[in-house]
C-alpha cells in the first residue's frame, strides 16, 4: 500500500473538532452536551439572508466569476466604506469562506521554506495552511497573565529573520478574544515597514468588541497598503458558517492577479452563498448592534462564573465570542475526553476545545482550554455548573 503525503501526515488535527466522536457517544448514551468547543452561533442569520435563498428564481445555478459577483463586492466597497476602508471592487476576491481566503493568501504572497511570525496561541486551522503551502510559523508567544497583549517591538525583532515575509495577525483575536489596541497596530505598521513583510490580517470578529475604544484595522495602517493583506468572512458576522463565503482584501496588484488564478482554478465561489451574503449587507444595523449586546452579556456571564471556581482562570476578553481558561488540571486534554467519555453531572456534560492545540510551540497550553460564549446564558451558567462539579470529581481520582 503507498504511503500517505508527509505533508497529510503532519497535518493537525483540529483541536475543535477532534472530540467529537467522544461527544457523538455521549449523546447516544442520552447525555446532553454543551458545546463551547466551536465557534458556531445559536444567533438567527438575518431575515433577509434567508428570504434571498428562499426566493432564489433561477432554471440553472451557474458558476459565478471566480473572483466572485460584482454586484457583491461593489456591497462590499460601500459596507468597507463605512468603516474607514476605501476600496475599489477589484481589490476584493470572493473566496469561499475565510479558510480558503487564509490560504490563498500564503500561497500567493510565499515561496516553500518562508516563515510568518504568529502570536500564539492562534486559531489551530493556521498552522494546516502553513503545511498545505510549505510555509513555516514561527511563533512568538503571548502570555494568559497579561490577557494575551502583542509583544514589544523589541521582543518581535527577535524573531525576524532572513527567511521571514510576513507577520499573521487576528483581531479580534481566536481563540483569546484580545483586541489589539492603537498602540500595537502602531507597532506592527513599524515592522511591516522597516522590513518590508506581508501583515495578514484575518478580521472576521470586528464586529464583536466590547470596548470604547476605536477598531483599529490593518488596512487603517499608513505607508503599507501593499502588505497588508485582509481577511474576512461573514460566517460569524451574519451567522452563516454554513455559506462558506468570505473575502481576500488587498491593495497589491501583483499579489491580486495571482490569486485571481488561484480562484481560476477552483473555478468559482459558492453561487447561493453569495445570493445569501450579498443580500446580509442590507441587514438592518440594529441587527449587529443587538447581537454585540447579547454576546458582552455572555461574555460577562461566562467570565464571572469561571473566575468563581477555585483554581480557574480567565482573563476578560474584549471581543471576538471566545475566551481561553487556564483549568487546575495538568493535562487539560486528558480532562476534556474525560468529561465526555466518564462524566456527566444531572445527565450534563461539556464540551471544550483543548488550548495546547492552539499553540504552536510544544508544551504550551497543557492546562488551559478554549471555550466559546456562544450559547445564552441560562446554557452558559448550566455549562459552568458541570465544569465546576467535573474538575472536582476529576481531581478527586
Amino acid at each position: 500500500m503507498p504511503n500517505a503525503s508527509i505533508r497529510g501526515r503532519v497535518t493537525p488535527q483540529s483541536p475543535i473538532r477532534k472530540l467529537v466522536p467522544l461527544a457523538d457517544a455521549a449523546k447516544a448514551r442520552g447525555i446532553k452536551v454543551y458545546h463551547l468547543n466551536i465557534g458556531q452561533p445559536d444567533i438567527e442569520t438575518p431575515e433577509v439572508a434567508l428570504n434571498a435563498i428562499r426566493n432564489i428564481d433561477r432554471s440553472i445555478l451557474e458558476y459565478s466569476p471566480s473572483e466572485g459577483y460584482l454586484s457583491f463586492r461593489e456591497k462590499l466597497v460601500k459596507y468597507y466604506k463605512e468603516i474607514g476602508i476605501k476600496l475599489k471592487p477589484e481589490e476584493i476576491l470572493i473566496t469561499a469562506g475565510g479558510s480558503e481566503a487564509v490560504l490563498f493568501a500564503f500561497l500567493s504572497c510565499l515561496n516553500p521554506g518562508d516563515e510568518i511570525i504568529v502570536p500564539e496561541p492562534a486559531y489551530a486551522n493556521y498552522l494546516s495552511f502553513a503545511v498545505s503551502a510549505g510555509v513555516f510559523i514561527k511563533p512568538i508567544p503571548t502570555h494568559i497573565e497579561s490577557s494575551f497583549a502583542l509583544p514589544s517591538v523589541d521582543e518581535f525583532e527577535k524573531y525576524i529573520g532572513p527567511r521571514t515575509k510576513g507577520i499573521l495577525i487576528c483581531n479580534p483575536n481566536n481563540p483569546t478574544g484580545y483586541v489589539y489596541s492603537a498602540e500595537e497596530m502602531k507597532t506592527l505598521e513599524h515592522l511591516i515597514k522597516k522590513y518590508d513583510l506581508y501583515l495578514f490580517s484575518d478580521e472576521v470578529y470586528r464586529e464583536f468588541i466590547y470596548t470604547e475604544e476605536p477598531y483599529i484595522s490593518a488596512c487603517h495602517l499608513k505607508g503599507v497598503q501593499d502588505n497588508v493583506i485582509l481577511i474576512d468572512s461573514v460566517s460569524k458576522r451574519y451567522s452563516e458558517c454554513g455559506i462558506r463565503i468570505g473575502a481576500l482584501i488587498t491593495k497589491n496588484k501583483k499579489v491580486r492577479e495571482i490569486v485571481l488564478k488561484l480562484c481560476q482554478a477552483r473555478l468559482s465561489p459558492p453561487l447561493i452563498g453569495q445570493i445569501a451574503a450579498e443580500a446580509s449587507l442590507d441587514t438592518p444595523k440594529d441587527y449587529l448592534k443587538a447581537v454585540n449586546v447579547e454576546y458582552k452579556k455572555r461574555r460577562d456571564c461566562l467570565v464571572d462564573g469561571l473566575n468563581k471556581i477555585e483554581g480557574v482562570f480567565t482573563p476578560v476578553p474584549s471581543g471576538a465570542f471566545y475566551t481561553v481558561v487556564k483549568l487546575p488540571v495538568k493535562d487539560a486534554e486528558d480532562f476534556c475526553k474525560w468529561m465526555l467519555s466518564d462524566f456527566s453531572y444531572k445527565g450534563e456534560t461539556i464540551m471544550m476545545a483543548p488550548a495546547n492545540g492552539f499553540y504552536i510551540t510544544e508544551g504550551l497550553g497543557k492546562d488551559e482550554v478554549r471555550l466559546a460564549y456562544v450559547l445564552n446564558c441560562e446554557e452558559l451558567k448550566k455549562a459552568i455548573k458541570v465544569l465546576e462539579m467535573g474538575l472536582k470529581a476529576y481531581n478527586k481520582r
